[in-house]
């Protein structure tokens, strides 16, 4: 969804997400655990995602670094999304203050929960967002109370990590809860929490995503997950099932892959024999 306001015509807040994800479209996301420079987010662009996401849950990375990558994140087109490492209210509002247009609130157990993180990403009356009077997002332009606050409300986005049975079995209250736009499946915590540890094609995981979809039928909701590694036998049999937004892998990932392709293909190469004298 697209905002603009009506007495600056030229001004916008997008977030390609979930303009994707509303067409219909795959939503991917790249995560980015050890890079702190923003040409990271130039990369994620050029790549092809429609977000990244700088997860602070299971990295170093500090906040500072990823504001810098928020704010080149959105002017290049690229949803600017945080795993933040805690629930608490006043950390979400800080990194969105900071540039993010959405959090990923990990370990999510109940609506009870979910309903906390959400209202913490809202602004009042639905939500409970402290006011910072200026943001980033918007250009750090003076607007009016109301249309600034709407205006980002209506670009941010609320993402719910449900990774263990019990938080499984709570979807279809979760997926009620007003101020979440996607339901996120972490699938590698959800593996060892059943014990059954990187078998992402397990029939358990494909039961646990199948309830999830079924538990945001009808609520607006997406389904999403990740942690499935480099398998698309596995994708593809979640898209099947009615998910819409992947975590495609994380930038390190990405770049051990490529590293390690090209070396074998060099080391593959025959060495010329060396002339007789």
């Amino acid at each position: 969804m697209t905002a603009a306001i009506s007495s600056d015509a030229s001004l916008t807040l997008s977030n390609p997400l979930m303009d994707t994800l509303r067409a219909g479209k795959l939503g991917l996301s790249m995560i980015v655990k050890q890079v702190q420079t923003v040409d990271i987010a130039i990369a994620a662009a050029t790549a092809g995602y429609d977000a990244i996401n700088i997860d602070l849950e299971h990295s170093v990375i500090p906040e500072s670094a990823a504001a810098q990558i928020c704010l080149l994140a959105q002017r290049v087109g690229v949803t600017p999304l945080v795993r933040v490492p805690t629930h608490d209210a006043h950390y979400i509002n800080r990194i969105l203050d900071a540039g993010a247009l959405g959090i990923v609130a990990p370990h999510v157990e109940s609506a009870r929960e979910a309903e906390k993180i959400a209202k913490a990403a809202r602004f009042g009356p639905s939500g409970e967002r402290s006011v910072a009077s200026n943001w980033p997002q918007l250009g750090y332009r003076k607007l009016p109370a109301a249309v600034a606050r709407q205006m980002l409300d209506d670009a941010t986005t609320v993402i719910v990590m449900l990774e263990s049975p019990n938080a499984i079995a709570k979807a279809r209250e979760i997926a009620q809860v007003p101020g979440v736009d996607i339901i996120h499946v972490g699938t590698s915590d959800l593996c060892d929490a059943l014990g059954i540890p990187g078998q992402f094609s397990h029939p358990r995981i494909t039961d646990s995503l199948s309830q999830v979809v079924e538990a945001c039928a009808g609520t607006g909701k997406f389904v999403g997950c990740g942690g499935l590694g480099n398998n698309p036998e596995v994708m593809q049999s979640m898209l099947a099932l009615g998910v819409r937004f992947l975590t495609g892998g994380n930038e390190w990932a990405f770049m051990l892959s490529e590293a390690t392709r090209r070396a074998e293909m060099l080391r593959a190469l025959p060495l010329p024999t060396a002339a007789a004298d």
